[in-house]
């Protein structure tokens, strides 16, 4: 899984995406990050992983993604080819 750090003011940061493991996401979301599944929500449907969010890609706005809590971390993550 690929995770892009991002500044307090969320503002992605210039670096390149960060590789992290599955045991490094299950403690990013029990320290309370947000699991957000990119795919189309018909896939999302089929299979997502545990307490993810829904918000296709396709329809992602400031308004679709105005639900997230902006003090905590979110995970954006795309199951497709896993």
């Amino acid at each position: 899984m690929r995770c892009w750090p991002m500044l307090p003011d969320h503002e992605p940061a210039s670096q390149a995406p960060a590789s992290v493991t599955r045991d490094e996401v299950r403690r990013l979301v029990e320290a309370g990050a947000q699991l957000v599944e990119v795919l189309p929500r018909d896939e999302f449907d089929d299979e997502h992983l545990p307490g993810a969010i829904s918000l296709p890609l396709k329809s992602l706005t400031a308004q679709t993604s105005a639900g997230l809590d902006r003090t905590r971390p979110v995970i954006v993550y795309c199951w497709d080819g896993l």
